[in-house]
């Protein structure tokens, strides 16, 4: 029995970058042979066992075959002839294909790689150093979810390009129909983490590139080539401008929530009718209509979906906040829910910020907005709500009439909020009752 280090685990070392999980796989081993020694079973699909004491997770080495379209069906065959070399070619791409032997450690703990002595069949090494992502055989065809881990991995280190072998088999995929087996789970999961690395851009560069975004995400393909408003420079058109604001999300270290609403929160300009071009008016409740559908479709999870539909419908008004009068913001808080749920309303207006700066000249630009909501919500929260209410009821008044109330409580302490920052010389209240109604 041998034991090696494969997969991230390998190619991050050789990075210098920080091992997150290791990669375990087992040679000439039966499960009955790991089972002896103390390793419990937990693989469904194909045998795979915990360490004893690390917890981590050995594999024994295995050949697959795809037995249906897409993603549904793998002929999984695991046992002790089958070699380090016929496992690492079942593998996605090179980069991911090198493998370091390991020892037992000193104490008996767990096993240590020797990176000193790789094996590295298929070339991951060189196409490491030349920072190339290429596919190991033409079993990366057996498994198209592989194009999403490409385009995944182009995220993660945007430095490195697509090798044209493997992009021309990307396209010969899609072309056949592979991508249109996907099950949604996979497509979201990949995509999540795709959203989450550092330039996420590249993902949806890539999956254009090889033309499976139009069959994963139609709604966001349909951006490419519509014009962006005069103001916002419109040689960029909303699909370079969406990869920059995916982007300054990343930049911003924003939460998978804010990065998956600045996702969709333009989906309805890529429907703009022609006669509206490119004022895009009423895309929001488009882009939320688009977005339904998105997250129906790959079965996005609660949050990032609630965030989403918030960002699409009202993107447009917290970007006009800055105009608008302190019950047009308290009415805007409100749509928001950003009494109940503070935290999402923050998340919301990242979003919102991700959208303004992800423009040619904005990127450090301020975003007076957001402190400004922030402050808003703080100056309309502390308004003593149990107590506006017992009065109220005191008076015979209940229902609509003490949320009312509260409400205009609310509108009260914003202007008293905004005449404090702007100081008590500087301001004076002179909103009129048309003015007070001026929605966002």
């Amino acid at each position: 029995m041998k034991i090696y280090m494969v997969g991230g685990a390998v190619r991050d070392k050789l990075l210098g970058l920080p091992v997150q999980d290791h990669d375990w796989v087992v040679v000439g081993a039966t499960p009955e042979t790991l089972t002896a020694r103390g390793f419990l079973p937990v693989g469904k699909d194909f045998p795979v066992f915990l360490h004893p004491v690390t917890r981590e997770e050995y594999a024994l080495a295995r050949t697959e075959r795809n037995t249906a379209r897409g993603y549904r069906g793998f002929e999984v065959y695991a046992a002790p002839e089958v070699t380090l070399e016929e496992d690492l070619a079942r593998r996605d791409l090179t980069i991911n294909a090198i493998a370091a032997p390991a020892h037992l450690e000193t104490d008996g703990a767990g096993f240590e790689p020797d990176v000193s002595a790789l094996i590295d069949p298929y070339g991951g090494q060189n196409d490491l150093r030349h920072k190339v992502l290429r596919h190991v055989t033409d079993a990366f065809r057996e498994d198209p979810v592989r194009i999403l881990r490409l385009a995944r991995f182009a995220a993660k280190f945007p430095d490195f390009s697509v090798a044209p072998e493997t992009l021309a088999l990307m396209q010969q995929m899609v072309a056949d129909g592979e991508v249109d087996g996907l099950v949604p789970e996979r497509v979201w999961q990949e995509l999540a983490r795709g959203l989450m690395e550092p330039q996420p851009s590249r993902m949806l560069q890539v999956l254009r590139d090889c033309g499976a975004l139009q069959h994963l995400l139609p709604e966001v393909a349909a951006l490419w080539g519509v014009p962006q408003r005069a103001e916002y420079h419109p040689e960029v058109d909303t699909g370079v401008h969406l990869m920059m604001v995916l982007d300054m999300a990343a930049r911003l270290n924003a939460p998978l929530p804010v990065r998956f609403a600045c996702l969709g929160h333009d989906l309805g300009k890529g429907t703009t009718p022609a006669d509206v071009l490119p004022r895009h008016i009423g895309h929001e409740e488009r882009s939320a209509r688009l977005l339904k559908g998105v997250c129906q479709r790959l079965r996005v999870p609660t949050d990032c979906r609630e965030i989403a539909d918030v960002v699409a419908r009202e993107h447009g008004n917290i970007h006009r906040s800055s105009e608008c009068s302190a019950a047009a913001v308290v009415r805007l808080l409100e749509r928001c829910d950003a009494f109940r749920k503070p935290q999402r309303f923050a998340d919301i207006l990242l979003a919102c910020e991700c959208d303004a700066r992800g423009r040619l000249n904005f990127e450090e630009a301020p975003y007076p907005q957001r402190p400004r909501l922030l402050a808003a919500l703080a100056a309309a929260q502390a308004v003593v709500t149990d107590k506006i209410a017992a009065e109220a009821m005191a008076q015979g008044q209940s229902g609509p009439q003490i949320g009312q109330r509260i409400h205009q409580a609310r509108v009260a302490a914003v202007k008293t909020c905004w005449r404090l920052a702007a100081g008590a010389s500087a301001e004076t209240d002179n909103d009129s009752e048309a003015d007070a109604d001026t929605d966002a």
